[in-house]
């Protein structure tokens, strides 16, 4: 329970609700998820991020798009989904770029980082999932912050899962530092 709470106090004022609020920076990215539910249907999550992501494009919070997800199997690609309905919401492919090995949100900091090149950038997802990304973001020495999307009022599942999830991301900033240190 401390690892969830600590996680959550450290986003704190790095996490926006409102687009009249939050900073401009030239990169917004888009963490990955499923366009479809396994039962069928559209996966709620996907097209809250979709919606926030345009959302700051078109009020000019962001200038560019990095949607970041799993593309491990033949057909299932999450960047490619992300990416068309971006272009589907208006706007040019030219403004949006994939990264294809966004495996897990740690994988996505890194690659904006290492393979984009940009230190400082939105995070665009659930409050959640923000502030776990913030985080990681933060103590990889990136100056991120996060736009919530829009969430289900309360999804028992995706709360058992974010705890351990949250236990990762700390293992895997530990890990990360003791892994350069003794390097």
């Amino acid at each position: 329970m401390f690892c969830y709470i600590g996680i959550s106090f450290w986003s704190v004022n790095k996490s926006y609700d409102s687009i009249n609020y939050i900073p401009y920076n030239t990169f917004g990215v888009v963490l990955g998820t499923s366009k479809y539910l396994h039962g069928g249907g559209i996966n709620a999550y996907f097209k809250y991020r979709i919606n926030a992501a345009y959302s700051l494009f078109y009020h000019k919070k962001i200038r560019y798009i990095i949607v970041s997800g799993d593309n491990r199997e033949k057909n299932y690609n999450e960047p490619k989904m992300m990416k068309k309905e971006l272009i589907k919401k208006g706007i040019p492919s030219h403004f949006i770029y994939e990264d294809f090995y966004g495996i897990s949100t740690l994988h996505s900091i890194i690659r904006v980082h290492k393979i984009f090149h940009q230190k400082k950038f939105t995070i665009i997802s659930q409050k959640f999932h923000n502030e776990r990304a913030i985080f990681i973001g933060n103590c990889l020495g990136l100056d991120v912050i996060g736009f919530n999307a829009k969430s289900l009022f309360f999804d028992s599942k995706i709360q058992f899962r974010e705890v351990f999830a949250r236990i990762k991301a700390l293992w895997n900033v530990v890990s990360f530092f003791y892994v350069l240190k003794s390097g």
